[in-house]
């Protein structure tokens, strides 16, 4: 029998938790022996995704058209047919519709994963959503993202697992990271041993909260005038939202301390440049990998006391100082986040190292790649043993 072949499908694959869940999924059912295929409408992520042996089929899943959604289902059930697939999974709201069109026209089984709180404030829109509650396996990526899914699709519950995403610490570790990878950004960044990096990896958008720490530069860049606020992120076409936040860098006349360097190709050396990582959110983060990718490379970060943080940071006065993992600020607040700031480098660099050692342990013990893919293979093969589908000695 031919090993599985399991199909997921995403909007793109230019950036993002999501479309990095999907590429190390894809990397452990080859690993397995099995067969990865993912489709999407194409991004910087592609050449990734086939190196290492996915096989990509290019379609328009990022459109919102409905008559876009019908046609992609019916071309993901061609798929399907055609590559004889056992499970499709889905990773977002637009193709999942799609994905669902097509698993119920061809009866195979079909996963989705939340991996987003995605807004709900009328009937409509809880209709859209609910399609990533119809799956016959529902993945969470945190537990609070668990208990929003119920709370909103009560008869989903039963089929709802949670699978916190996966961090990979042998690439997120100090180790792994040469001195030409940190040269390389402290000389496109403008460093200096002197400077004090502060980084957030994050689009640029809204609602992740460059707003609010440009604000809270303002009020510390004074006591800590070799602080460095590293804002790298994507624009993905909010130009509008770029010249905001350049016209309040300037307002404050902190050119000299924020800097806006756009995509940033190395999250993981970025991150091991910096003294602290900062995650700014002013709305709920289904999960935060930032932060425990932060902690991954013993940096301690400040996070948005909202959503999943409660899981992945320990902060407090939930524990006692000497097992905290970050600090955790109100959204929105720069004075907040400024106090903060000013706490944390306040502290010797051994005592913020202390705290960071404290994050990748903890990190380790519950939010590492391996479990994360373990435990979606396992699903896998349940859904292949209940469907009695082309199961092989792998199986």
């Amino acid at each position: 029998m031919q090993p599985p072949k399991i199909l997921q499908v995403i909007p793109a694959l230019e950036t993002g938790g999501a479309e990095r869940t999907a590429l190390d999924i894809g990397d452990a059912i080859i690993a397995k022996g099995w067969t990865s295929l993912i489709a999407s409408s194409g991004g910087r992520m592609i050449d990734q995704l086939t190196d290492s042996g996915n096989q990509h089929y290019l379609l328009p899943l990022s459109s919102k058209n409905p008559f876009t959604i019908w046609r992609n289902g019916n071309r993901l059930a061609s798929i399907i047919e055609q590559e004889n697939i056992d499970i499709i999974h889905a990773r977002s709201r637009a193709p999942t519709w799609s994905a669902l069109i097509a698993a119920r026209r061809t009866g195979i089984p079909f996963v989705t994963t939340y991996h987003g709180s995605y807004n709900q404030r009328s009937r409509l829109k809880a209709l859209y959503n609910s399609v990533m509650a119809r799956a016959d396996v529902v993945i969470a990526n945190s537990g609070w993202t668990g208990d929003l899914i119920a709370s909103r699709n009560p008869w989903a519950k039963d089929r709802i697992v949670v699978i916190h995403r996966g961090t990979d610490f042998a690439h997120f570790s100090k180790q792994a990271i040469s001195k030409q990878r940190l040269e390389a950004l402290r000389q496109k960044w403008s460093l200096t041993d002197e400077h004090i990096p502060i980084v957030q990896l994050a689009r640029l958008t809204g609602w992740k909260g460059q707003e609010t720490v440009i604000e809270a530069a303002s009020k510390i860049v004074e006591g800590f005038p070799n602080a460095r606020f590293i804002l790298a992120g994507d624009e993905q076409g909010r130009s509008n939202y770029l010249s905001r936040l350049k016209q309040r860098i300037a307002e404050f006349g902190l050119q000299d301390h924020v800097l806006l360097p756009g995509h940033c190709d190395d999250p993981a050396a970025a991150m091991a440049l910096s003294e602290l990582v900062v995650v700014a959110s002013t709305q709920a983060e289904a999960f935060g990998r930032a932060a425990v990718e932060a902690g991954a490379l013993e940096i301690p970060v400040i996070v948005s006391d909202i959503g999943a943080v409660q899981e992945t940071v320990l902060a407090p006065p939930a524990v006692a100082e000497d097992r905290i993992t970050g600090w955790k600020v109100s959204p929105g607040d720069s004075d907040d986040l400024a106090q903060s700031l000013r706490h944390a480098l306040g502290l010797t660099p051994k005592q913020r190292r202390e705290i960071g050692k404290r994050a990748r342990k903890r990190g380790q013990s519950n939010f590492s790649l391996q479990q994360m893919c373990e435990k979606t293979m396992a699903i896998y093969e349940d859904l292949l043993a209940s469907s009695g589908k082309n199961q092989s000695p792998n199986v």
